[in-house]
């Protein structure tokens, strides 16, 4: 197994996309975070703004958090209504994710990855978190915000990705399940959760699995 994708879940925080940068570095593959929407964009003709609105966010009513809609592979023409809607924009996400698993090794960070490449067997499915209060020291040591500030953003941006990883999975965004690799950012360093990645990418690569 040569080619191998990484996705990365990440609490708010919880360094997830330094670990995903300096991870693709070291392994000298791609890394994809907002770069998606862009390419979500070319693929589909519709504008990025809309791309970077949805994005990982749910414009749905309280009722629908509760639909649990599973993503399917399926996309809603041109020429009708629903052309730009979140579950058709979620939709080329996901088609553009497919497609660079399938041509390349590469991290991707967030929109349901792991999820929407459950079934391949070249995936390293990564979840990052770490206690409340040590992302918050996190986050203050890297913004201007106020710690009032600091723990809404945090809050809501959470709050944001569980809804969102629910509404398109029906599965609880927290639950190890989902998952092949669950690190508490606060207890290792940015580098060694990168080589804790590494390794066990290298042992899915060499099928050192066992029971």
């Amino acid at each position: 197994m040569e080619k191998m994708t990484v996705t990365i879940a990440r609490q708010y925080g919880s360094s997830g996309r330094m670990i995903g940068r300096k991870l693709a570095d070291q392994m000298k593959i791609h890394y994809y975070d907002r770069e998606l929407l862009r390419l979500a964009s070319n693929e589909s003709g519709i504008d990025e703004e809309l791309f970077y609105k949805a994005d990982e966010k749910l414009k749905k009513t309280f009722f629908d958090l509760f639909a649990r809609k599973k993503y399917k592979e399926s996309w809603i023409s041109p020429d009708s209504d629903e052309f730009t809607s979140d579950d058709n924009l979620f939709n080329f996400q996901a088609k553009i994710i497919r497609e660079l698993a399938q041509k390349e090794s590469c991290v991707i960070i967030g929109r349901c990855a792991d999820f929407i490449l459950r079934e391949r067997k070249d995936v390293v499915r990564v979840y990052l978190h770490a206690p409340f209060e040590e992302r918050l020291k996190a986050v203050l040591a890297l913004s201007p915000l106020s710690e009032e500030e600091a723990r809404k953003q945090m809050e809501k941006t959470d709050r944001l990705r569980e809804e969102y990883y629910a509404y398109y999975t029906g599965r609880n965004w927290h639950s190890s399940d989902n998952y092949d690799l669950c690190i508490d950012t606060s207890r290792v360093g940015v580098d060694e959760c990168v080589e804790m990645i590494a390794r066990y990418m290298e042992a899915v690569r060499s099928g050192k699995g066992g029971m």
